[in-house]
């Protein structure tokens, strides 16, 4: 069995981290009946006998003595992580794999990047040296970030180029949450355009996740849990919108957000976690998702999201599950897929379903989705027997599709709006090591990027069908 380690960076990071951990226990505790310390179980956690001096890691098969995240936390600031360790999970997390600061990096990229970069490269590299030292098969690294802030967004990516340093041969997937149009951080479009070039430049996979798409989805569940539609009740147990029955006490603002992101986690690291009829390694996703380099911003769709009380499942309702994936309602980004173009698109289905329904539901899905030309075929699936907790299944669907254009597009436009004034520049500047080059360097990297999408979705005009000519009568 593979191992994972998940790399927190942030308030944000750390806060949807955290609601991963959380839910991640919930999961193997509905499932792992005996307290043994399973594969399932090794491929997120350590099992340390603290009996022993050296806290040493017991193997998979004896009984579970003291579960450890293999995680590695870092923020810039205490508070969050300080909640952490006076909350619930406290005990779940290796102190000695925590790493933080007291006065933030202020909403700035260059702090967050140059500064505490500079400043804590030695310890961050001492922690992921530590982290991956306790895996017996190292597979993948999961960063989650936000692109708004200063920690987030500069100190996350100049983790992740540490990470490419240190472990080249480690997949890195990370997750980011993008700003919405009406952030309360001014020079969050500075901060996400520089971000966006580091993530472009060393990631193997991007999961962009957009703030204004996770209120809309909560918005919509709290509209339905008040009566929005007749007969429509929300399940209280849900892991996607509430923390209860977990390890957390009340609900604390942007929980339900949180939780949101915390079951895309879920779900892509289910197929490492628990056994399948058509298992998904994590490093398939990038080998067969991302045809060229720089194009890997894969689009997260979730399903069952407005969990209605009525999940007793017929075929039809399987059937519904597929379709809502590829519905604009359910994608974590504001982007409507079906009218953009497919590089590839990855279903990853938890539960009791046969691979027939998998095939048959691509099968009638496919007319409506277009794919490029020469890969027509590009569908990867996986299978894991272990459902959500409180669902009988559920669903994620990666797509690798030009429909991201309009939002870096809408990114890079806020970028100039600032930048055209320079405005709020001098804050950047005045920080050791940034210069105003990495400015235009970030933006001409974003506008190749929506180039490369423009070109892709210029071919998908190839694709359609000739209109029938008219036949002039003689």
């Amino acid at each position: 069995m593979t191992q994972s380690v998940v790399v927190q960076v942030g308030q944000c990071g750390n806060q949807v981290g955290c609601r991963f951990w959380d839910l991640a226990l919930r999961e193997h505790a509905h499932v792992n009946k005996k307290g043994l310390y399973d594969e399932a179980l090794s491929s997120f956690f350590q099992n340390v006998d603290s009996r022993r001096s050296n806290g040493r890691s017991c193997g998979v098969g004896g009984k579970i003595q003291h579960l450890k995240a293999r995680a590695v936390l870092v923020d810039m600031e205490e508070g969050v992580v300080n909640e952490i360790l006076q909350g619930p999970l406290r005990e779940v997390f290796d102190s000695t794999q925590l790493l933080t600061d007291v006065s933030g990096s202020g909403n700035n990229w260059a702090v967050g990047h140059m500064t505490y970069g500079s400043a804590y490269r030695e310890q961050i590299v001492d922690k992921l040296r530590k982290a991956a030292e306790h895996c017996d098969c190292l597979q993948c690294f999961f960063l989650i970030h936000s692109m708004g802030g200063g920690t987030g967004s500069g100190l996350g990516t100049r983790v992740l180029s540490l990470l490419e340093e240190e472990f080249p041969e480690v997949c890195r997937i990370v997750t980011s949450i993008y700003p919405s149009a009406e952030d309360d951080v001014i020079t969050s479009p500075y901060n996400s355009v520089l971000a966006m070039r580091e993530l472009t430049e060393h990631a193997d996979c991007v999961l962009p996740v957009e703030n204004q798409s996770l209120v809309e989805i909560v918005n919509k569940i709290k509209h339905m849990s008040h009566g929005g539609k007749p007969g429509a009740v929300i399940k209280r147990d849900s892991s996607i919108i509430s923390g209860q029955g977990g390890l957390s006490g009340a609900e604390k603002p942007f929980d339900a957000m949180n939780n949101i992101v915390a079951n895309l986690l879920l779900n892509i690291t289910s197929s490492a976690r628990f056994e399948g009829s058509l298992n998904m390694d994590l490093n398939e996703i990038a080998m067969n998702l991302v045809p060229f380099p720089r194009l890997h911003y894969l689009v997260p769709s979730l399903t069952p999201l407005y969990t209605l009380a009525d999940v007793s499942v017929p075929t039809r309702r399987l059937d519904q599950m597929f379709s809502d994936a590829f519905s604009k309602d359910h994608q974590l980004i504001r982007a409507d897929p079906k009218h953009s173009l497919y590089l590839a698109c990855a279903l990853m289905v938890r539960g009791n379903v046969q691979v027939s329904d998998l095939r048959r539901n691509i099968e009638r899905l496919r007319p409506s989705l277009p794919f490029v030309s020469w890969n027509q075929e590009g569908w990867k699936t996986g299978l894991c027997s272990v459902p959500p907790v409180g669902h009988s299944h559920s669903l994620l669907a990666l797509a690798n599709n030009t429909c991201v254009k309009p939002t870096f597009m809408e990114l890079r436009e806020r970028f100039t709006k600032l930048y055209r004034k320079k405005a709020h520049l001098h804050h950047y500047l005045n920080v050791e090591g940034m210069e105003q080059s990495f400015f235009s360097e970030a933006v001409t990297s974003l506008s190749s990027l929506i180039e490369e999408y423009h070109h892709l979705d210029a071919t998908k005009l190839k694709l359609m069908p000739d209109a029938p000519r008219l036949s002039i009568a003689k």
